[in-house]
């Protein structure tokens, strides 16, 4: 159970904060810029769920938002060295990878296919929903720079991937199940404004 009776501690006013397993590292540390992505696109999620998106995703966001969470903390919670204790009491698996997989088939069946690129937009849920698709790929990109210097969970790097595409399938949602969708115009729109 975590309890926060103080919200600030002073603890990183020098630049330095503590990973999950008590380690003091710099917060421009790839495991602390990875976990602040997550975080990022946690709150675009949010934001999308506050923008009233469509009945089906008022479930679903909040469940991602917590999956996030699990996320974050596996990254905040190094993997152990061998031989000693997991001080995590559960990591991403593949079975998350499945249940994102699941989400995608399901929700991509209510959708028409694609016959051009969309742009990012529409309804303010689905808006905010491109916006935390686009800080998910930052993520992920954030997470391989970290599983390039240090060992770490493959399936965040599979989930982070998967959860991108969800959300992208998720805007076309709330875009109306795609009938609110922006086309992309081949060429420049410049020259009609």
């Amino acid at each position: 159970m975590v309890r926060l009776d103080r919200i600030y501690t002073g603890g990183g006013d020098h630049g330095q904060t503590s990973l999950g397993d008590g380690l003091r590292v710099s917060k421009l540390h790839p495991r602390i810029v990875a976990g602040g992505s997550v975080d990022e696109t946690n709150c675009a999620i949010g934001a999308a769920l506050a923008a009233g998106p469509p009945e089906s995703l008022r479930v679903l966001l909040p469940a991602l938002q917590q999956f996030l969470f699990d996320l974050g903390a596996d990254i905040c919670v190094p993997l152990p060295t061998p031989g000693e204790p997991d001080l995590l009491p559960q990591r991403i698996s593949s079975e998350h990878v499945k249940q994102l997989e699941a989400l995608i088939d399901r929700f991509n069946a209510e959708l028409a296919p694609l016959s051009s690129f969309i742009l990012p937009g529409g309804s303010p849920s689905a808006a905010a929903l491109h916006v935390a698709r686009s800080i998910c790929r930052r993520a992920e990109l954030d997470v391989l720079r970290l599983a390039a210097c240090e060992p770490l969970n493959q399936e965040i790097l599979i989930s982070l991937n998967r959860l991108s595409d969800l959300l992208f399938v998720l805007a076309r949602i709330a875009n109306d199940s795609g009938r609110g969708d922006i086309l992309w115009q081949v060429g420049s729109a410049l020259n009609r404004v």
